[in-house]
């Protein structure tokens, strides 16, 4: 019996969450599109690119929605099984509260698998490959498939970038400048390169620390140490920025090697502590999002009221989401540990979770 009840129960949660999956995708799809419009018809952006562009950014929305997708499916599984008295019938056939529980929770493990090989596999290639796609369609001469780094061929100057970090800045940039002719005039090397925002919007420039430059004339060369360079370019950081995936939406390989690499260079880690921890956190997210529906579901279950209870999981799982983001600046401002900073709403969820099955469980 338990398992005919397990297998009913998961059918349905999972069939009402793949809906609630689908619908935010293409509602979310839509949204990413109507953004797009205003670069259509520029530089060779077609209508055409900007769908493409779209539908290469849905594995990173499928994995930020599911766990919204997951309460919501759960409640109007749950709250649509108690409004035909399924849930009274199998309460009265001796399916306790506890064991329920103890369903939702091998019922989660399939949304936890998915939402860990999404962020950890699918999403973030998905991501670098629809922003690679973007810089292609814009015609851009950016490129950082080389294992020499970045290359950026910016007027008169070819620019090798050997590290672009998420930060944006740059380290060990080489410029390399050519007149007219296409013949060497100098190479320049710079440790460092931090861009600049200027008064006038575009109108910044990057400024480089730590220059060596060689000049190459008809009879000799000669070798100078200027100590900084003003490389003044519309290649901004939000144009570089499209080759790097956010933070949160890095694998967790990928945050560890960058965290170990900013420890040893002493900087600050906090953002990117934060963002390892949610990615960490995230799958177990469902869970929680589960144990919330059951509350709803075991709360007056001969009434109906199934889309207001919808309605409160939409309101959860923005609330949840805003509440994350917030953590999560908190976290960055007041350097707060990051496990706490990316894990706290989660605890408070399932601490609410809980507070609501135990004020069920008594009446």
């Amino acid at each position: 019996m338990s398992r005919i009840l397990f297998a009913y129960i998961a059918r349905e949660v999972y069939g009402a969450s793949l809906t609630v999956l689908v619908g935010l995708l293409g509602l979310f799809a839509f949204f990413d599109f109507v953004n797009e419009l205003d670069n259509i018809g520029k530089h060779g952006y077609q209508a055409f690119h900007a769908l493409v562009y779209v539908m290469m950014l849905i594995p990173s929305r499928a994995y930020e929605l599911l766990p919204v997708a997951v309460l919501i499916g759960s409640l109007f599984a749950l709250t649509s099984l108690a409004r035909h008295s399924e849930i009274t019938v199998m309460r009265s056939s001796g399916l306790s509260t506890r064991r329920m529980l103890g369903m939702l929770c091998l019922i989660s493990i399939v949304p936890v698998v998915l939402i860990y090989v999404f962020g950890e596999y699918i999403a973030p290639p998905a991501e670098s490959a629809a922003r690679q796609w973007r810089l292609t369609s814009t015609n851009s001469t950016i490129s950082q498939q080389l294992r020499s780094g970045l290359w950026i061929k910016d007027g008169s100057r070819v620019i090798n970038a050997r590290t672009l970090h998420p930060d944006r800045s740059m380290e060990h940039v080489r410029v390399y400048t050519f007149d007219d002719a296409n013949v060497l005039q100098s190479i320049a090397e710079a440790a460092r390169g931090v861009y600049v925002e200027a008064a006038d919007k575009g109108k910044g420039y990057w400024h480089l620390t730590g220059v060596t430059r060689t000049d190459f004339f008809d009879d000799h060369t000669a070798l100078a140490s200027p100590g900084e360079m003003i490389w003044e370019s519309a290649l901004t950081p939000e144009v570089l920025s499209v080759l790097m995936v956010q933070p949160e939406r890095m694998s967790v390989t990928t945050l560890l090697t960058y965290i170990y690499h900013l420890r040893e260079n002493q900087q600050n880690t906090n953002r990117y502590e934060i963002a390892l921890w949610k990615k960490i956190n995230m799958p177990f997210t469902s869970l929680v999002m589960m144990i919330l529906a059951l509350p709803f579901a075991l709360t007056h279950e001969r009434s109906g009221g199934v889309s207001v209870k919808v309605f409160l999981g939409v309101m959860l799982g923005v609330a949840f989401y805003l509440l994350n983001g917030m953590f999560s600046s908190l976290g960055m401002i007041n350097s707060w540990p990051p496990a706490i900073a990316a894990v706290t709403p989660s605890l408070l969820f399932l601490t609410a979770a809980a507070m609501m099955l135990y004020l069920v469980e008594r009446r």
